[in-house]
């Protein structure tokens, strides 16, 4: 796996705070500051009522939290997470996305000019046969824009080929579990390698058809990870599901992701291959990552033997039942950062 240089430690700035179009941005209102110390938990969700509305206006006193079944005194609750955001776009480059990779191209573009502000930072990964690093942390749109745009399609052979162990005749995978799209192993290394070492709010943004082929990390790893690193995953389904059955292939990606973003607190937008589709997938990603609340607690259990730790999150309102979208939990283990 080909990777740049280590990321930069959690207190340092981005690598460039250019914008864009070399305009000043303005940075909004001051930031509300969480003051955390190494036994505080971090809970990152957001909230929806019955019509799948983003409810923004919550307190402390309509939420509670539970580890393993035992409620948990919350510490902080800030309503509106405006700390810095740190994403991770993972793009899919195997020869199944040959048609879709300028779509993704373009919207993931359009998406990171749109959400980063001077004290977010982005990665660009791609997978494939292998993980590659395109861009490490930076706030540059341009740079980021560049390295995106030059991601290619590769199996091995370059381009689609035909031929490739794994891939097949074209653009559609084959049967088999040979090396060919290492959808585990680049969330597994994007996890441990990338965002465990940053703090605040942390997301992955898979563009992807959900299949893996040949990936050493198992999905429960790979979850494990993620979990952590205490990173969202959302999964951009995009997938000509015509060409898997036009080649008797069956397709499974949107049953294997549900699993990996619900238990990460995020989720799975199917978009199919349609460009407008994806655009509206990206508008609701910035909208949840916008609208988040984050809420810390000192857990009743310190034990910290590694063992996994069941999180649960209920808000309430007078008048209707809400549903929150948050991480399933984490690992307990010792001598983590202020960002578990």
């Amino acid at each position: 796996m080909t990777w740049g240089q280590a990321a930069p430690s959690p207190d340092a700035p981005p690598v460039s705070s250019v914008p864009a179009d070399n305009s000043t941005v303005d940075a909004g209102p001051p930031r509300e500051t969480l003051h955390v110390t190494s036994n505080l938990v971090s809970e990152y969700f957001t909230v929806r009522d019955k019509h799948n509305a983003l409810i923004p206006n919550l307190t402390k006193n309509d939420c509670t939290v539970w580890e393993d079944k035992q409620q948990q005194k919350i510490s902080n609750f800030v309503a509106e997470a405006n700390q810095p955001l740190t994403l991770g776009i993972l793009i899919d480059t195997s020869g199944s996305q040959q048609y879709v990779l300028p779509l993704e191209q373009q919207s993931a573009s359009a998406f990171l000019k749109r959400i980063l502000r001077p004290k977010d930072e982005a990665f660009l990964l791609s997978f494939d046969v292998g993980v590659n690093l395109e861009q490490d942390y930076t706030n540059n749109v341009r740079e980021l824009e560049q390295a995106i745009n030059k991601v290619q399609i590769n199996t091995a052979a370059g381009g689609g080929s035909a031929g490739v162990p794994g891939i097949g005749q074209g653009p559609v995978p084959t049967i088999g579990a040979p090396k060919g799209t290492l959808l585990y192993d680049a969330v597994y290394l994007a996890s441990n390698n990338k965002m465990r070492t940053e703090t605040g709010r942390k997301a992955l943004i898979l563009l992807t058809d959900g299949e893996d082929e040949g990936s050493e990390t198992k999905p429960k790893a790979a979850i494990a990870a993620a979990e952590n690193a205490n990173s969202i995953i959302y999964v951009i389904l995009i997938a000509d599901r015509a060409q898997y059955f036009g080649y008797g292939i069956g397709y499974t990606g949107d049953m294997q992701m549900r699993s990996l973003t619900q238990a990460t607190g995020g989720r799975v937008i199917n978009v199919g291959n349609n460009g407008k589709k994806l655009e509206d997938a990206f508008d609701q990603i910035e909208e949840e990552l916008r609208t988040q609340y984050v809420m810390q607690y000192v857990p009743a259990n310190r034990n910290m033997d590694g063992a996994f730790r069941r999180v649960d999150v209920f808000c309430k309102d007078p008048t209707e039942g809400l549903k929150v979208q948050a991480r399933k939990g984490y690992f307990a283990i010792g001598d983590q950062d202020s960002d578990q």
